[in-house]
């Protein structure tokens, strides 16, 4: 199993559109779906800052991860630009294998 892990600040009044960008049934997971390795996304917001939201994309491995990545573009790159319209500031907090 492999992991990457996305932590986001959300723009004031965009949250519940940040939210449906990247929940489980958003535009994000919507095109993993399309890719072989994808295994599920969770959203969750910080409890005590709410603009602040994390999420975890899982993968059977790295190596389907990063074939997502070569292949995904344009479309990458379309819902990415969404994103960026709904956030202040983005960054990975890591790539993570199963312990």
């Amino acid at each position: 199993m492999f992991a990457v892990i996305w932590e986001y600040e959300v723009r004031a009044g965009a949250e519940a559109e940040f939210a449906a960008l990247y929940g489980r049934d958003g535009a994000w997971v919507a095109l993993f779906r399309r890719h072989d390795g994808y295994v599920d996304t969770e959203l969750w917001r910080d409890a005590d800052t709410p603009d602040r939201f994390v999420t975890i994309d899982r993968w059977t491995s790295a190596t389907a991860y990063a074939a997502f990545i070569t292949t995904a573009q344009p479309d990458y790159a379309q819902i990415d630009a969404r994103g960026d319209a709904l956030t202040l500031t983005e960054r990975c907090l890591g790539r993570y294998t199963a312990a």
